[in-house]
């Protein structure tokens, strides 16, 4: 999505003005390209001090991950929306609960699974329990309501347990771009339009609208959206982009429009109580192939470290999104040959330090996506952590294991390794805190 406030109407400014206009009345991955159905295919405290919070009554976000002070008992309920991509460092208490968790617990934070539409509401207790995940991501279109979302939703709720997840609660996630990527349908879901519909509005309108579809995710159980999307296609590529024009995912061909928008999304679901996630950096807009389904035509042969189709990613960032979802295309004029999501360069260099997004880096589908079919599972996940990453996502849960075991292994290896888990799994929890999926006692 692109930008829809200007720098005279900073979302970082004018948030707060959102959410009080809505205080009243508010109750409180992926980047696969859809199918037939509309799916997407694709140092002191002890675990002790945790509990592990109800996301059904999680309070919004709040606090920013750069104040030192220790949040109370229970998270406040402001309305207000939390701040993580200027975040300088998280917060103490995080540190100290990821110092209280054993490696497989921190590995598991750093794991979010694809529950699929078409499986029992069970089938993912086992795993959570013994892989002690951290997330779980609905997939394969849901499109019998609220209600029955609201069912699965409540029932992994109450995976979360001192044992199972480490007193944490679950990000639960769900892909709502609109158009042909909304997971979530039917009563209690808007029919949202695509993203280039989405452009024709104000961004103020889009604000409104992002509002009410981040207060039906809330209310069905979702925490988490995997939007906006905050890639550019150019006008001379348009629908030969197989990931994101093809399907009109993209706001328009105007990188400053789009930070536009992506400002005005982020502030909605930010006034409904949602996470935001921009993808798909550092932008799939100048590629022809879907890396869900192909390894062929994903490398980009334009985009620099400087480029102006990183503006909607800036912006973003300056608006405090909390997750940022790193393609799996390639870029030849950033770190040739490499699958941006294993790239030092991309995820560390350019991502963390030029642009200075200190919050959680989460993957695109790397369970079944064709582009990085060729790397061993178990490495999937560890070569994202290596580059900065945080959360590796995967559609297939029976890969869930071996990247776990991969992951505890390489922690067990190289102490190196051990203490990038340790501030992932810091940064993942800290974005928790904020959520009101954990708290310190």
């Amino acid at each position: 999505m692109r930008q829809s406030l200007t720098r005279r109407h900073h979302p970082t400014r004018v948030r707060w003005a959102v959410v009080a206009a809505v205080a009243v009345s508010l109750t409180a991955a992926c980047s696969t390209v859809p199918g037939p159905t509309a799916t997407t295919p694709g140092t002191s405290s002890t675990a002790s001090t945790r509990s592990a919070p109800s996301t059904a009554s999680a309070p919004p976000l709040s606090g920013s991950s750069s104040t030192s002070t220790e949040p109370s008992g229970t998270p406040t309920s402001t309305g207000t929306p939390t701040p993580t991509g200027t975040a300088t460092a998280p917060t103490s208490c995080a540190s100290r609960i990821v110092a209280g968790m054993d490696a497989d617990e921190r590995a598991g934070q750093l794991l979010m699974v694809g529950l699929d539409n078409g499986a029992s509401r069970t089938s993912l207790d086992r795993l959570v329990a013994r892989r002690h995940l951290g997330g779980v991501i609905l997939l394969g279109g849901w499109a019998r309501g609220a209600e029955r979302v609201r069912a699965t939703t409540r029932h992994l709720e109450a995976l979360a347990s001192q044992e199972d997840t480490a007193g944490l609660g679950l990000l639960i996630a769900a892909d709502q771009e609109g158009g042909a990527v909304q997971q979530l349908r039917g009563e209690g879901f808007s029919r949202m339009p695509s993203a280039r519909v989405q452009n024709r509005d104000t961004p103020a309108d889009l604000t409104a609208d992002a509002t009410r579809w981040a207060r039906q995710l809330q209310t069905a159980g979702i925490n988490v959206n995997l939007a906006p999307v905050a890639d550019t296609v150019p006008s001379s590529i348009g629908t030969a982009n197989g990931p994101i024009g093809q399907y009109d995912r993209q706001y328009s061909s105007d990188p400053v429009r789009n930070a536009t928008m992506v400002r005005a999304f982020i502030a909605g679901m930010h006034a409904g109580r949602i996470a935001s996630t921009i993808k798909h950096f550092p932008g799939i807009g100048r590629i022809t192939g879907n890396t869900d389904v192909t390894a062929r035509g994903i490398t980009d042969r334009t985009t620099t470290t400087t480029d102006p189709y990183l503006a909607p990613f800036r912006a973003g960032i300056e608006d405090d999104v909390d997750l940022v979802m790193v393609g799996s295309a390639k870029y030849s004029r950033i770190d040739p040959g490499v699958n941006a999501l294993f790239s030092k360069a991309v995820v560390t260099d350019l991502l963390r330090g030029r642009l200075s997004y200190r919050g959680v880096v989460i993957t695109d589908d790397v369970g079944a996506a064709k582009a990085v079919a060729d790397v061993p599972t178990g490495e999937r996940a560890t070569r994202f952590i290596e580059a900065g990453g945080d959360i590796t996502l995967t559609a297939r849960p029976s890969t869930v294991p071996i990247m776990h075991d991969a992951i505890t292994q390489a922690m067990d290896d190289d102490p190196a390794f051990a203490e990038r888990v340790e501030q992932s799994a810091t940064r993942v929890v800290d974005l928790k805190l904020r959520m009101g999926l954990a708290h310190c006692g």
